[in-house]
Parts: C-alpha cells; sequence; structure tokens
C-alpha cells in the first residue's frame, strides 16, 4: 500500500476520483455517456500535446512553441489542401511542419546549448507570425468533406480524437517504460551530467525529444484541423500552458527526471473534467482560470514537497 501511495500517478488518480464524485453532486448529467464522451473528446487536442510536452519536461526542458506551431501547421496543412494538393499529402506536410519546428528547437536547444524557455518562446512567435502570413490572418476553409472524420467522426461509438489519443499515449507508454531511449530521458532529467558522463549521446535525445513534441503537436493540428474544418492561424493560444498544466497535474516534476506518461493522461483528463464541471456549473470563465491556476500551483507544491 506504501509503494502505491509513492507512485507518481497516485495523487492525480485521487484528485480525478474526487473531482469526478464533486462534479457528479453538482449536475446530475455529468456521468452521462454523451457527456464524458465529449469531456475526452475536448481533452484530445490537449491530451495529444501533452504526450511531448512530457517527454521535454522529462528532461528537465520546456516547450512554449506548441500552442503556434499546431496552429501554423493546421494552416499550412489546410492550405495545401484548398490550392489542389493531394488532401493525405497536404496533411503529411502539415506533421512535417510540426516535426520540423521540433527538429529546431531541439538543435538550438541540444547543441546552440540555448536556454528551452529562450529558444521555444522565439519559436513561438516565428510560427505564429508564419501562419499568419500564410493565410492573410483569416482562416482557411474549403476542406474535403472526409477531413471532418478526424475530429468529428466515431468508431465503435467512441470519438476518432479519443481513440487517437490513447494510441498515441500506448506508444509513448512503451517507448518511455520499455526501451533504453524512455530510460535515457528519465535519466537527463535526472542529472544530465552524469547520463552524459556515463556515455549516453545526450544531445541525441533530447534532439529526439523535441522532434517528438512537434509532432505530437501537428498530429493535434490535424484533430483541430478536421473538427473546424479549416486551417486557423490565431488557433492554439494558451495552449501550451494547458499542455504543461496536464504533465504537472499527472505528476510529472517540472524539473525532469521523474513522472509518467499514465499520469500525463491522468492530468489531461482532470483538467477536462474540471473545464466540463466548472462549465456545467454556469461558473464565470475568468473564476475558472483562477481556480485551475491555483490548482497547478497546489500540484506543483505537493510534487515538490513529496521529492523533499
Amino acid at each position: 500500500m506504501q509503494r502505491v501511495q509513492r507512485s507518481n500517478i497516485f495523487l492525480p488518480l485521487v484528485g480525478l476520483v474526487v473531482v469526478c464524485i464533486l462534479m457528479s453532486f453538482a449536475s446530475e448529467n455529468f456521468f452521462q455517456f454523451n457527456n464524458m464522451m465529449n469531456v475526452m473528446r475536448q481533452v484530445s487536442i490537449i491530451g495529444i500535446i501533452a504526450v511531448g510536452m512530457t517527454f521535454v519536461i522529462l528532461t528537465g526542458g520546456i516547450d512554449l512553441s506548441v500552442g503556434a506551431v499546431m496552429a501554423l501547421s493546421g494552416t499550412i496543412a489546410a492550405g495545401l489542401m484548398v490550392n489542389g494538393l493531394d488532401p493525405s499529402i497536404a496533411l503529411l506536410a502539415g506533421l512535417g511542419v510540426g516535426l520540423g519546428f521540433g527538429l529546431f528547437n531541439g538543435v538550438m536547444v541540444s547543441y546552440g546549448r540555448m536556454p528551452p524557455i529562450i529558444v521555444t518562446l522565439a519559436t513561438m512567435g516565428i510560427a505564429r507570425g508564419l501562419g499568419l502570413m500564410y493565410s492573410g490572418g483569416y482562416p482557411i476553409s474549403g476542406l474535403p468533406s472526409w477531413v471532418s472524420w478526424f475530429g468529428n467522426g466515431r468508431l465503435f461509438d467512441i470519438p476518432v480524437p479519443v481513440i487517437m489519443m490513447l494510441l498515441i499515449y500506448f506508444v509513448a507508454w512503451v517507448v518511455l517504460e520499455r526501451t533504453s531511449f524512455g530510460r535515457h530521458v528519465y535519466a537527463i532529467g535526472g542529472n544530465e551530467q552524469a547520463t552524459r558522463l556515463s556515455g549516453v549521446r545526450v544531445s541525441r535525445i533530447k534532439l529526439a525529444v523535441y522532434g517528438i513534441s512537434g509532432l505530437t503537436t501537428a498530429l493535434a493540428a490535424v484533430v483541430l484541423t478536421g473538427r473546424l474544418m479549416s486551417g486557423q492561424p490565431n488557433a492554439g493560444m494558451g495552449f501550451e500552458l494547458d499542455a504543461i498544466a496536464a504533465v504537472v497535474l499527472g505528476g510529472t516534476a517540472i524539473a525532469g527526471g521523474r513522472g509518467s506518461i499514465i499520469g500525463t493522461l491522468i492530468g489531461a483528463t482532470l483538467l477536462g473534467i474540471l473545464n466540463n464541471g466548472l462549465n456545467l456549473m454556469g461558473v464565470d470563465p475568468y473564476v475558472q482560470n483562477v481556480i485551475k491556476g491555483g490548482i497547478i500551483l497546489l500540484a506543483i507544491y505537493i510534487g515538490r514537497e513529496r521529492r523533499a
């Protein structure tokens, strides 16, 4: 029992159960199947972005560019479709944009020895600016109808975005928990210098980690583009903070080296349920931001105390 309580996911799981119970009393519609599926569909975009963010934070880094890169990836993909390129190739191009930005961040952090917060803050501005330049500041619509399947489709009565999210989490879990790459990710966050001295190519691992963050961000862009049926250059504002919140609420140490991908899924779900419950209760959006900010600070404080 003591081992379970010391697990990284114990407190996030308890928090999720408590919030679900409270929200069920606050709204009788909370546990209805349609509402729960709606919650998970809403969670899916931040949840997918949070997968890559987990990899980055586990190494002791941060990626503030994810919201802007998601907007740029979706805008580029939508623009290429509208201009006559095969939609499948256009979506792959959007994924390539996300991966490219992630790798660029990784090069600057790993080989340029620049602070991650500065690099990704700069690329956030670059990506946002490029998206606005490409689209002229307007949404790009007129996409093929089948693209909507990625954002609004259902498979066995489960929303496609939810299925995509769970598959991505499964792959990430295998990578982090069952491969040497995953062990190196944890080791770098725990003690980067010792990991380097042990023969691990730290720069390559960090490059790959930021590439993963860019790729998962682009995958989230596919879901968002399908949901909105347009490329939105202004999409994703604040998503980087929500993704970081999901990771922190899931028990991952903001300094790196400790955490789990399952915890991130719990954290993203907790954040989504909290948003949904507060909306059902009619809580003012400004008040919601205060509540969520306080919960995030509490999660960081509790994580710090448990590590001490």
